[in-house]
């Protein structure tokens, strides 16, 4: 149960380790048991000569489900988002649907080096939906959490229900307010989350007004429903001084900054996160209108907040920052934490020579450099190809869901 990654420019994202420009990672039962330089164990050995190592990256917020329909919201305002997707698309959704997206979904992140993914799921028009959600995550390996996004009259039932299936550190629940409902509401879903012991995640952004004001954080800290177990998604029209009550009380902050831009949304909140005292994460959101991979993200969000943020800064956003806000023990190489490795092809000519990684991965990153990914300690990935997986049959399904829900919606891809 030893695997000795021997010999790759070791990108550890942990302070007292630092960049080894050839060291070495011995994995033991799914954890980092040593990060050095001339390691020697009796174990099996992964060559990584040529090659970057760092933790695996993680992405706080993605709407997993609508893979199938990938790049059709490449223009879309946010506006027309919520029309096609959730008032054209989602009503003809069926578990088979949502289980080909979230599979497929989940396997291109995992492909791209995300080993730790948050699934915000709001399909949820039946509870099958919710069911095959799961499923999807559950048969692509790698640590993935779902998150409940469950709406209607009372949802108290169903997420009992639903966390009655999964282990605590695997769900959490998707707010439906403040923005999108009313406070009260707000605080029966923060106490159903506290008594079953999830996190929430919450969306908080405007595109022309909200609904119940511009304050939402500020009427959430009144009623005491901030903690350090709280993540809001976005929050670009934030205030300054909402944006301290969300560092005060220990919250973290999920950026989508692909995705933020081009649906005509403020400006990424990153800049002004950091200068409240909260570590942003970074998130695809959905793949209708960006890539699926953290390495564009990252790029995004450097190019969109110059000065006073770092390549350094970014990377930390996609792995260690990530972590902390998921409550997990990865992002760093470093002993005791999980071994969730990705190696990058560091000869590839998109990146080489490299002679500074961690600005090489934000600033010229891609999936195509994505050669080896480790889940707690297993190979899922190795010389380009993920394992154990047939994607052909998995391809073919998906092409079919996507052929029968636009045909039942009336939706055309073609230009």
């Amino acid at each position: 149960m030893k695997t000795l990654v021997r010999g790759g420019m070791v990108v550890s994202m942990d302070p007292a380790v630092g960049v080894l420009p050839r060291g070495d990672v011995l994995i033991e039962d799914g954890r980092i048991a040593a990060v050095g330089a001339g390691l020697e164990a009796d174990a099996e050995i992964v060559e990584a000569t040529g090659k970057i190592v760092l933790p695996g990256f993680v992405d706080t917020h993605r709407h997993t489900w609508q893979t199938a329909f990938r790049g059709l919201g490449a223009d879309w305002t946010f506006d027309q988002y919520r029309v096609a997707a959730h008032g054209t698309l989602k009503p003809h959704y069926r578990p088979e649907d949502v289980y080909l997206g979230n599979l497929l979904g989940r396997l291109e992140a995992l492909n791209s080096g995300v080993t730790t993914m948050l699934d915000w799921f709001h399909c949820a028009l039946h509870p099958e939906n919710a069911d095959a959600a799961i499923a999807g995550l559950r048969d692509a390996p790698g640590h993935s959490i779902f998150c409940y996004g469950a709406d209607g009259p009372d949802i108290t039932p169903e997420i009992r229900r639903v966390r009655a299936l999964l282990p605590g550190e695997d769900m959490a629940l998707g707010l439906r307010g403040p923005v999108m409902s009313t406070m009260d509401e707000t605080a029966t879903d923060v106490a159903l989350a506290r008594e079953l012991g999830l996190p929430v995640s919450v969306h908080v952004h405007g595109t022309g007004g909200w609904r119940h004001g511009d304050r939402p954080i500020a009427g959430m800290r009144e009623r005491g429903l901030l903690d350090e177990r709280t993540t809001v998604v976005h929050g670009n029209d934030l205030s300054d001084d909402q944006l301290l009550m969300l560092a005060d009380a220990g919250c973290s902050v999920s950026v989508s900054p692909d995705v933020e831009l081009k649906m005509g949304f403020a400006p990424p909140v990153t800049g002004r996160a950091l200068a409240a005292g909260l570590r942003p994460t970074l998130s695809v959101d959905d793949c209708l209108s960006a890539g699926g991979d953290l390495f564009g993200a990252m790029r995004t969000a450097l190019a969109a907040e110059r000065g006073g943020v770092t390549a350094r800064d970014v990377l930390e956003f996609a792995t260690v920052d990530g972590a902390r806000a998921l409550g997990r023990t990865t992002g760093r190489l470093t002993i005791g934490h999980d071994a969730d490795l990705v190696l990058l092809d560091a000869e590839d000519l998109s990146v080489f020579p490299v002679a500074d990684p961690v600005r090489t991965i934000v600033s010229a990153g891609h999936p195509g450099l994505v050669d080896s990914v480790f889940v707690a300690g297993k190979a899922v990935k190795r010389a380009g190809r993920l394992l154990d997986v047939d994607l052909p049959p998995l391809r073919a399904r998906l092409l079919e869901s996507r052929e029968r829900i636009a045909a039942a919606a009336g939706v055309s891809w073609t230009a």
